[in-house]
């Protein structure tokens, strides 16, 4: 027989069963695997598992090679009597599939490193996705340092094909569904200027995406725009659905923004109100004679006579000089002004006389 000898390839003797060819396949691909495996030519041996996996899994290929060889597979010297196999049909086979293809469809969308080399938080590695190769360094060591010449897989499971019935691993086995990694929260401070005209914030970010071969995965920026509303209240959310990290096994995270308002040196914020603190005088308290001139958010001065009596921390009201309303933003709440009254540090007799004379007991 001419030609590769793909039983050689997986390491398994000539007439190898089903189970074997699998439990083959999965120490070789395992051991030769081109992220794992750094030495020369270890690509190609990983094509040549993957061919060989496809022949000796498919009972019609098996059936032609084991009687022809790989010359008689592939149409060569024995091409006419491999022939008979297909009832007279020419038989031609070439091998185009995409080795690391074959490699996910064996092992499904899990890691198979994964849940056999805890670091000691369970069976997953910690839930550790910052870098979403199969092969990234866990726990402090320099990568995983495995030997799969002893086929470790096995010793964990008890020997015999793992995969079987064994969710989310293998062809035989079910697939395991991809989690929804959690959201991704972060807080956006807008000013309470932005929030009452309203504004556009574009945040750019850099994720994680999967290339076309579903295994690897590439750096990406992208712009998200916000459109911040007129009124908008500390803590409204917005979310955009799965724009984290991608990886082959999970479900990108959601990234969501939740509204904050920054300090403001004249206003604090309540709801759609705003509070400002006006300082007047002990004289203009009592006398109430004077007009303070108040701030507004949009820069203008509003004037606000004192006729009465102000007492320290006492309130007035100003409609319509607060932020927009979010559900009606062509109405304002309320402008809120509290009074904080100055009392002097020190009185002469003349004026303590006047003021025992005159001042109410």
């Amino acid at each position: 027989m001419m030609g590769k000898d793909y039983y050689k390839i997986l390491g398994v003797p000539r007439g190898a069963k089903e189970d074997e060819i699998k439990k083959g396949y999965r120490k070789m691909a395992l051991k030769y695997h081109p992220d794992k495996n750094k030495s020369y030519g270890s690509e190609e041996k990983f094509k040549e598992i993957a061919e060989a996996y496809d022949v000796l899994s498919d009972p019609k290929k098996k059936a032609v090679y084991d009687k022809y060889g790989e010359d008689g597979l592939k149409g060569g010297a024995y091409g006419p009597s491999a022939s008979n196999v297909r009832g007279g049909q020419n038989f031609h086979y070439t091998f185009s599939g995409n080795p690391h293809e074959t490699f996910r469809m064996f092992f499904g969308d899990e890691n198979p490193f994964e849940s056999f080399f805890s670091t000691g938080g369970g069976g997953r590695l910690g839930g550790h996705r910052s870098n979403p190769s199969f092969f990234h360094s866990y726990g402090g060591h320099g990568g995983l340092d495995m030997d799969v010449d002893d086929d470790p897989l096995t010793h964990f499971m008890g020997g015999g094909n793992m995969f079987r019935g064994h969710p989310g691993m293998g062809m035989e086995g079910r697939h395991q569904q991809k989690k929804h990694d959690p959201p991704i929260i972060k807080d956006l401070p807008i000013s309470l200027e932005d929030v009452f005209k309203g504004t556009t914030k574009k945040l750019k970010i850099v994720r994680k995406v999967l290339n076309q071969d579903g295994h690897t995965v590439r750096d990406e920026e992208k712009i998200l725009t916000i459109n911040i509303k007129p009124g908008w209240k500390a803590g409204t959310k917005i979310t955009f659905p799965k724009e984290g990290d991608q990886t082959p096994r999970n479900i990108a995270a959601d990234i969501v923004f939740v509204i904050q308002d920054k300090p403001h040196p004249l206003f604090t914020r309540e709801g759609s109100d705003l509070k400002f603190k006006a300082k007047i005088s002990l004289r203009d308290a009592l006398c109430g004679s004077s007009t303070v001139l108040i701030p507004t958010i949009d820069g203008r001065k509003v004037p606000l006579p004192l006729t009465d009596i102000i007492k320290p921390e006492s309130t007035k009201r100003i409609q319509g000089e607060g932020l927009p309303l979010p559900k009606q933003p062509s109405k304002r709440g309320i402008l809120i002004v509290q009074f904080a009254v100055t009392f002097p540090d020190a009185l002469s007799q003349s004026v303590r006389k006047t003021l025992l004379e005159i001042l109410p007991k």
